[in-house]
């Protein structure tokens, strides 16, 4: 068996876990009473991490039958990595917050899998494993429209439904828009960083193996 080889079963592996991850989170939330089952889909770590799942079985797929993963499907994944990565990184931010402002935060084994075992295990991935091509500069564009188009909706719909699904959002729970801008800039400078990394890495490795 090919290092490639056990490379696309450990993408479907990876797809595997995420989506039964999904599916824990979505049935302990409702059992719990902590989120309604409509605003399940309101969070954006639910939301890249959906988009993991579909591009995992797709890149596990190109793996066990190419020996090099197409142009698209580097672009694809370095954008959906970026994102989840970076909601592990917010998330363990938000907790870290959420303890210092007392508000307690119960945390299932899907949120840790969701939020810092899976982005773990894509940086990974991402070093070693073979078949990826060079990113793009330019992907850092895409990798920042969905946050903020997707934070423009959130904000939106959150003045209508008086629900946010993260605290910085609420303007009753932050000090002002001083600190309210503040926490969404760090949030897209750390996926501008996350994307450059990635992107960085990838050239690295390339240089490395010319």
């Amino acid at each position: 068996m090919t290092k490639r080889t056990v490379f696309g079963l450990t993408r479907l592996a990876a797809a595997a876990l995420c989506a039964v991850s999904l599916v824990h989170r979505l049935l302990w939330g409702l059992s719990s009473q902590t989120i309604a089952g409509q605003n399940f889909f309101a969070y954006l770590t639910i939301q890249s991490n959906i988009a993991f799942v579909i591009i995992a079985v797709i890149a596990g797929v190109v793996a066990l039958r190419t020996p090099e993963d197409p142009r698209w499907l580097t672009d694809i994944r370095t954008v959906v990595l970026s994102w989840t990565i970076t909601a592990g990184l917010v998330f363990a931010i938000l907790i870290w917050q959420a303890g210092a402002r007392g508000i307690p935060m119960t945390v299932p084994w899907s949120d840790h899998v969701l939020h810092f075992g899976l982005p773990a295990f894509t940086i990974l991935a991402w070093i070693f494993g073979p078949g990826r091509r060079e990113a793009r500069w330019r992907l850092l564009t895409y990798v920042l429209a969905f946050p903020l188009v997707w934070g423009v909706f959130t904000l939106w719909r959150g003045s209508i439904i008086g629900w946010y699904p993260y605290y910085f959002l609420d303007a009753r729970q932050v000090s002002g828009f001083a600190e309210f801008a503040l926490t969404c800039l760090l949030a897209l400078a750390v996926f501008a960083s996350v994307a450059a990394g990635l992107i960085g890495v990838s050239k690295v490795h390339q240089t490395v193996e010319r």
